[in-house]
């Protein structure tokens, strides 16, 4: 099981600690992060490539319109018809991995509103809420989105996402799981959309569908969805342990435009209307932070903008 690593979020919170550098200090940090070696290595497993159904199994309450927001970012991730920087040339990075590209369909979605495994979750509840859509092939991704008011283990201590296989009958089928952060640790899960738990309490920045702990899911499902493509049964691309491996966004921790160094996101766009940051668009006009994602052709963590 992959999760968006805990010493990642470390090290950026401890950076976040230090005293704000000049800007001859930040050009070098930056300078530094972008000369840091990065390589996953391919450890011979499977990948998921060509089309992938994702099914959707929402757990507790969510608003209709924090579920669109969700939805078309799924929608946008192989769409042809959104204005660049696009959500789909973002994900269009997968496809430089061995095999081939991947193309994302949503398929079934699941209501839970009535908590019917509780609002505490372990593991083992989240493998059997992934289970509910049943086995429909090798290429299905079965993501367990629970609602702000849900524990999950782990959650804000150890992760704020993960991905993993799990079983129906003999066959084997992957998972993922990402929870919204608003009321529990959105300094953790949720930045750059909040302010830090620790550090320079600087003025976080503005939510693109102004929902930070939807925003802020989308940057992790983006995270542990590219990591489920490119590491399904943990042994595809990867760095470090299989238990806690650096996967295809997670390596990229904290990056999301040029110049970004630990504790600054980067340069992005912002909204002249709302004020708010972005660097992909996709469909129904929506607009997302996206993470950077490790390009296996330059070895480097790519950027929208």
């Amino acid at each position: 099981m992959a999760s968006i690593p805990f010493f990642s979020l470390l090290l950026l919170l401890y950076s976040l600690a230090l005293p704000s550098p000049s800007l001859a200090t930040t050009r070098k940090l930056s300078a530094l992060v972008q000369e840091q070696p990065l390589v996953l290595k391919y450890h011979h497993g499977p990948l998921l490539k060509g089309n992938i159904t994702v099914n959707l199994i929402w757990y507790g309450k969510f608003s209709s319109t924090q579920r669109s927001i969700i939805v078309d970012f799924l929608n946008s991730l192989s769409s042809t018809k959104t204005t660049s920087p696009s959500v789909s040339s973002w994900w269009q990075t997968t496809g430089k991995y061995r095999r081939g590209s991947s193309r994302v369909v949503v398929g079934k979605q699941i209501l839970d509103e009535k908590y019917s495994l509780g609002k505490a979750l372990k593991t083992i509840q989240l493998v059997a809420l992934a289970s509910k859509p049943g086995y429909g092939g090798s290429n299905v991704v079965n993501v367990v989105l629970t609602s702000a008011d849900v524990a999950v283990d782990g959650f804000c201590m150890s992760r704020c996402g993960t991905h993993g296989s799990g079983r129906v009958k003999k066959s084997r089928f992957a998972y993922a799981w990402v929870g919204n952060s608003v009321s529990q640790c959105p300094g953790y899960c949720a930045w750059p959309f909040h302010q830090p738990v620790y550090g320079p309490q600087t003025p976080p920045l503005i939510a693109p569908n102004g929902d930070v702990g939807v925003d802020g899911m989308v940057i992790n499902l983006a995270t542990v969805l590219a990591g489920t493509v490119t590491n399904p049964f943990n042994n595809g691309y990867f760095q470090g342990p299989a238990e806690a491996p650096l996967e295809a966004v997670s390596a990229c921790t904290g990056i999301f435009g040029k110049g970004a160094y630990p504790g600054y996101p980067g340069e992005v766009l912002v909204d002249k209307t709302t004020g708010a940051s972005y660097n992909a668009v996709g469909v129904n006009g929506r607009k997302y932070l996206l993470p950077a994602m490790w390009d296996p052709q330059t070895r480097t963590c790519k950027t929208l903008v």
